[in-house]
């Protein structure tokens, strides 16, 4: 999905594949003057999860739902901070830890603008994306439950 809102290119993908962050910035960037910051968020699969050692991490999405939730989120992004870029992508199937989960990407003439807006958009793919991650580890297997200091980090930008 790419759109541009108020002269603000939007990149939002979901898929299976690695991205590389370099690529993505400079696609971002190319033949643009106006960006002056940069700001990128990489989530990557951990090895541990509350003492527990995790083997894999398989995470599904509803197709459709999830880039329209995303793009709600972008477009709010952009409704708040002078935004002159953004890109989201986020990776489903299984990772094994190390691997590339998500990105956001956000560009901007000034850095404070970029880096509240990844901000932002990561508090809310964590509690309102539906995306859905299932943990292995030697024990078993298990559905991850939401954690409350994921909901307080997005809380916080609706507080007046």
């Amino acid at each position: 999905m790419t759109s541009t809102v108020t002269s603000c290119p939007v990149a939002i993908r979901i898929q299976e594949d690695d991205f590389d962050i370099a690529r993505e910035i400079a696609l971002l960037t190319e033949n643009r003057t106006d960006i002056g910051a940069v700001v990128s968020f990489s989530g990557i699969c951990r090895a541990d999860e509350d003492s527990s050692k995790i083997a894999a991490l398989t995470l599904e999405h509803y197709p459709d739902m999830a880039e329209e939730e995303i793009k709600r989120h972008v477009d709010e992004a952009i409704s708040r901070w002078p935004l002159n870029g953004v890109t989201v992508i986020h990776r489903v199937g299984r990772f094994m830890p190390g691997q590339n989960i998500v990105l956001v990407l956000t560009a901007s003439q000034h850095r404070k603008a970029a880096f509240e807006a990844a901000e932002f958009l990561m508090d809310y793919l964590k509690t309102s994306a539906p995306f859905w991650k299932k943990e292995e580890s030697a024990t078993g297997t298990g559905w991850v439950e939401a954690h409350a200091r994921d909901d307080e980090a997005a809380a916080r930008w609706t507080r007046s």
